[in-house]
């Protein structure tokens, strides 16, 4: 727990000095322009960086058009109202209800500080114009620049889908075992809460290393982790099946067998092929074997062939994806 805090305030440390160090740049590129008011570049650069690199795009676009209103709203209620507060306050109104309607709501502060210049110098003139939309421009720029450079954390996704490739393996290992046994009454369910809560923390950070991902974007990392999160539903029923059995008929032997044999074979690079021919042949073989001689053995063997349909499901699952980025 404490390696994982020092890793957690590690990065946030990192974050901290790219952001203040963005900021910084973009004041001092203003300031070598002979901008006035070339701090505004680096607030704009704070406000230009989000949690990943397509929000950041995404931001910077809608903020270029958000500017763009503000300044034809601003001449205009400027033209009107002469450089007063009364046309700063319809500015802002209008401004802020263009910006509503089209849900460009971060906007509103960061634009309206631009056109706040304007009043200060009482003047629309295009040097003005000019300097405002350098600022803006610097400030975005030095955003986007900076997200650039966050890393996509390729090192973590590899090792929270490990945990949730080894937490299946033992799931799949406690479910031969159970199979063996006629009492399952100490057979819980709480490794699929433990599972649960280590897919979504995979899922999560799959989906940041994508939207992080310009070039060569490949969805590895959110197919694969969808794909054992649909097999992670599957052994959900098949728990279920296992804690209704009573009894142990033979068949009950060879499907804990083939569980093991699942368990053997488990790495991410296998298209279980060979297991998937092996399933069929037993699905094959049960249809075809003496019929049950009471009702408790029937009603096993029927959950038995259930259960291998399931893995069926299972395996499937797995060699589709194999298939898919072979």
């Amino acid at each position: 727990m404490d390696l994982i805090k020092e890793k957690i305030n590690s990065f946030n440390l990192t974050k901290a000095f790219k952001i203040a160090l963005a900021a910084v740049l973009s004041i001092l590129t203003a300031d070598l322009l002979g901008l006035k008011y070339a701090v505004t570049a680096g607030l704009i650069t704070v406000l230009s960086i989000q949690n990943t690199k397509r929000e950041t795009l995404r931001t910077a676009r809608n903020r270029g058009l958000a500017f763009l209103c503000a300044l034809i709203i601003a001449f205009l209620c400027f033209q009107l109202f002469g450089f007063s507060i009364t046309a700063f306050i319809v500015y802002l109104f209008l401004f802020a209800s263009v910006c509503l309607t089209a849900r460009w709501g971060e906007a509103i502060a960061m634009d309206s500080v631009l056109i706040s210049h304007f009043l200060a110098e009482q003047s629309f003139h295009i040097e003005w114009i000019i300097n405002e939309v350098l600022l803006f421009l610097i400030g975005v720029f030095f955003g986007i620049l900076i997200n650039l450079h966050l890393r996509k954390r390729g090192d973590e996704f590899e090792r929270l889908s490990r945990q949730v490739d080894e937490e299946i393996k033992g799931i799949i290992h406690r479910m031969a075992e159970n199979l063996r046994r006629e009492d399952k009454t100490g057979y819980h369910s709480d490794c699929f809460v433990r599972l649960e809560d280590k897919i979504k923390d995979a899922k999560e950070c799959a989906l940041r290393n994508w939207n992080n991902t310009f070039f060569n974007q490949s969805s590895y990392e959110l197919d694969y982790i969808r794909m054992r999160e649909n097999q992670s539903r599957v052994l959900v029923n098949i728990y279920k099946s296992i804690i209704r059995i009573n009894g142990l008929p033979v068949q009950t032997i060879k499907v804990a067998e083939f569980f093991e044999s699942i368990e053997a074979q488990y790495h991410r690079d296998n298209d279980v092929a060979e297991l998937l021919n092996v399933l069929e042949e037993m699905l094959l073989g049960m249809k075809y074997e003496t019929l049950p001689i009471s009702r408790e053995e029937f009603e096993a063997r029927a959950i038995l062939f259930y259960i291998l349909k399931e893995l069926d499901e299972f395996l499937l699952l797995k060699n589709r994806f194999v298939q898919n980025y072979m």
